[in-house]
Parts: structure tokens; C-alpha cells; sequence
């Protein structure tokens, strides 16, 4: 059962073994979630900050270990992933949560983890809230970073109704999606089909509410 205790532990513990610069972003992506949880999911606040705490736990691991865990277990590496090196961490740090972490093994946390980097089709919204708190935490810099980070709050979320809000949600999760496509398009690296589809079916969903209004 994850309590406030039990993730005040486990921040203690991934400081161990993260760099400053990576642990301060983590810290900073919990706090970020915690503040869209607010609006999204009030009672999913601890599932959702233990997600952004575990995050990255293996954000600095080599390509070597990345690949070495993914063999171990079982998961399916592709040609263009080799390309892709930056998406690896979201899957090996869910695949070793249930070893590392047991305590916080629960499929709602181990999906927010594994699909916070990609995106994937019909994402849940947690696992939307984790992804966008990875995007948009003060720790960003980056100007599509500081640019999705306003988008998200200069609209003030908070005074909207619930669909409102989640219409509001869809569009800066669309947003980040075309950033990520733009940048990759413009480093010329792989993209993955999952973040393909995970745009395809929010603009058809937005497309399908326009035609029906």
C-alpha cells in the first residue's frame, strides 16, 4: 500500500542512486504531477507521485545494461529502438519495479512508468498526467519544455469545467506529440509507432467531437 511514509522512503532511497541533476528533476516531476493530479485525478495523488518517483530509475543506466535487462526480461527490442536509446529506460525501469521496488508493483503505477516517454494509444489518464509532469516540470528548460508548460497553465485549467479540462488536457497532450515528431523529424531519428498512435488517436477523437458538434 503505498502511504505518504512509504514514498517519503523511497525518495530517500532513489537519491542513492540517482546524479543531483536527475534526482532533482524527479523530485520536480512529483511535484508537478502532484499539481495535475489536483486537477485530474484527486484520488490518485500517492499512485501518481510514486510513478514520478520511479520514473527514471534507470535513466543513466549504459545502453549496455538497458539492452542486457531488456533480454532478461523478455522484452522486445527492434531494429529502430537501437536507434533510439532514450525510450529504453521506460521500459526497463517498469520491468524492475516488481524487484526493486516491490512495495510499489501495482499495474496502474507500472504502466504510468512504462509509457511516460512514448505515449501509446488510448493512454489512461494517469498514465497521461505522468507523461505531461515528465514534459512540463520546472526543471525543463528546453524551449518546447517552457512552451508546453505555458500552453498547459496560461489557460488556467482551474477555472474550467470537467470537460473543459479534459478537452484541455487532450489538446496539450496532442501538442507535445507534434513537438516530439518535429524535433525528431528535425534530428532525423526514429520515431516510435507507439507516440504515432498515441497522436493519431487523440486527433481523431477531436476530429470525431468537431464533426459531431
Amino acid at each position: 500500500m503505498i502511504t505518504e511514509q512509504t514514498l517519503n522512503s523511497l525518495r530517500v532511497d532513489i537519491e542513492k542512486t540517482m546524479s543531483p541533476k536527475r534526482f532533482r528533476h524527479t523530485v520536480e516531476v512529483e511535484k508537478m504531477v502532484e499539481r495535475l493530479g489536483a486537477l485530474y485525478a484527486p484520488t490518485k495523488l500517492l499512485t501518481l507521485r510514486a510513478a514520478a518517483l520511479l520514473h527514471d530509475i534507470t535513466k543513466e543506466y549504459s545502453t549496455d545494461r538497458q539492452l542486457m535487462i531488456c533480454a532478461q526480461k523478455g522484452l522486445t527490442v527492434s531494429q529502430c529502438d537501437l536507434y533510439a536509446p532514450k525510450t529504453f529506460h521506460a521500459r526497463t525501469a517498469a520491468a524492475l519495479i516488481p524487484d526493486l521496488y516491490g512495495e510499489f508493483a501495482e499495474e496502474e503505477v507500472i504502466s504510468c512508468v512504462r509509457w511516460h516517454t512514448t505515449g501509446r494509444a488510448d493512454m489512461t489518464l494517469c498514465e497521461q498526467l505522468v507523461y505531461l509532469a515528465d514534459y512540463i516540470d520546472l526543471s525543463r528548460t528546453f524551449e518546447d519544455c517552457v512552451t508546453l508548460r505555458s500552453y498547459f497553465f496560461d489557460k488556467n485549467p482551474e477555472s474550467m469545467d470537467w470537460d473543459a479540462r479534459l478537452k484541455h488536457l487532450r489538446d496539450t497532450m496532442i501538442l507535445s506529440f507534434d513537438m516530439t515528431l518535429l524535433a525528431l523529424t528535425e534530428e532525423y531519428l526514429p520515431i516510435s509507432p507507439d507516440t504515432f498512435e498515441a497522436r493519431n488517436q487523440l486527433i481523431c477523437q477531436r476530429i470525431a467531437e468537431q464533426t459531431a458538434n
